[in-house]
């Protein structure tokens, strides 16, 4: 396979680096990766200056590698319209792996599933992969790219679902420690919504996000609860993002018998 592989924490992270160690022996891999860390960045993008791009050696046995000063979400498109010839164009687009957790609601913030959702936008089967340590210096990252490498053959035969990322999320554990894997929806949070308030030398206040994480009860079969039994989820997210099943509502609401003639407009004169 082609696999295109980027990230959030940059070109110099521990789980790019397995990443791209443990599937450059079977696979064609390509690397677009942010200079620097840009973690939850979001699905953002560079519109108002320039995008810089370097080719860098390649390591780890990549093909070919390219840093940029862009985002994320700029890595894969870059790196799909402009950068790869057309013979390089992959098979796969993986973002990860992540230093930290990508669970529940935070996968709103969250760079790494953006860049996934940003090859997903463009029709191409991807995958976000996150170890959920929060140890400064984790040890995990190998297993947690060992098992994407067992899990690829098993996407190659699938059919993909379009408009749809897999987003997985793999406990700090060694490969005969994990519990399973577990098919999962998302679940709700897991940090706490907290600040710290300071004061800087000038005497000037400012904030500090010191989010914390939560202890609530999560239900069975989302991904916070896998992950807290030491299983690895695996959830499949959308960017199809209308909620079709109150379309009908709101047409009985605000446009009765399909005619929204409240406001702006006579219907009678169309």
């Amino acid at each position: 396979m082609k696999i295109l592989i980027s990230n959030d924490d940059g070109i110099a992270a521990q789980g790019i680096k397995a990443l791209v160690t443990n599937l450059a022996a079977e696979h064609d891999v390509y690397v677009v990766a942010p200079d620097r860390e840009r973690s939850a960045a979001g699905h953002s993008l560079t519109l108002h200056s320039p995008i810089r791009v370097e080719e860098i050696e390649a390591q780890f046995g990549a093909k070919r590698m390219w840093i940029t000063n862009g985002t994320p979400g700029d890595c894969v498109k870059i790196a799909i319209c402009a950068l790869l010839k057309q013979e390089e164009l992959p098979n796969i687009v993986i973002s990860g792996i992540n230093h930290g957790p990508n669970l529940g609601r935070d996968i709103l913030y969250s760079g790494t599933v953006s860049c996934a959702l940003e090859a997903a936008m463009l029709d191409y089967p991807s995958i976000a992969v996150s170890l959920a340590s929060m140890t400064p210096d984790p040890i995990y990252f190998d297993s947690t790219a060992k098992f994407v490498s067992r899990l690829l053959p098993k996407i190659k035969n699938m059919e993909f679902p379009k408009k749809t990322i897999l987003n997985i999320n793999a406990p700090a554990l060694e490969e005969e420690d994990v519990a399973g894997v577990e098919i999962t929806k998302l679940g709700t949070k897991m940090f706490t919504d907290s600040y710290d308030k300071r004061i800087d030398p000038r005497g000037k206040v400012y904030y500090w996000m010191a989010g914390e994480l939560t202890s609530k009860h999560e239900e069975d079969g989302t991904d916070i609860a896998a992950v807290r039994a030491n299983r690895i989820s695996i959830t499949p997210v959308t960017f199809e993002m209308t909620h079709k099943e109150i379309m009908s509502d709101l047409e009985d609401a605000f446009c009765k018998g399909g005619i929204c003639d409240w406001y702006g407009y006579d219907a009678n004169k169309l």
